[in-house]
């Protein structure tokens, strides 16, 4: 696969349709996805002779795509209202954080006032 063959895969993955999803309708209310897209590439190359005196080469190149829910946008009654997407998994994370926190805060707290009494 050439540089070029990469560059016009990487240009038709990138365009609205990633973002906005296909709008769905149940009722009078209509809700349309939205996704998050985040684009990577890479590239390489190259030549000459190592150490030993054996000639070199080279080549290389990666493109990557990831998508992850942004929310909706909900239409009722001709007014728009966006529904962020919540990410169960940042609020446990965070959530595993703060507590790893305050358990050293705490640990420090005690070990302190273990050290005054001696």
């Amino acid at each position: 696969m050439d540089i070029m063959e990469i560059a016009e895969k990487s240009r038709d993955s990138a365009n609205v349709k990633r973002v906005f999803g296909d709008p769905v309708r149940h009722g009078d209310v209509v809700v349309i996805p939205v996704a998050r897209i985040a684009y990577g590439g890479g590239g390489g190359t190259g030549q000459g002779e190592d150490k030993k005196g054996d000639s070199g080469s080279g080549s290389g190149v990666g493109y990557g795509v990831a998508a992850t829910p942004a929310g909706v946008f909900v239409v009722k009654d001709g007014e728009v209202r966006w529904q962020p997407a919540v990410d169960v998994n940042r609020i446990v994370a965070g959530g595993q954080i703060v507590a790893v926190v305050l358990l050293l805060t705490l640990r420090a707290v005690f070990k302190r006032r273990r050290r005054r009494r001696h």
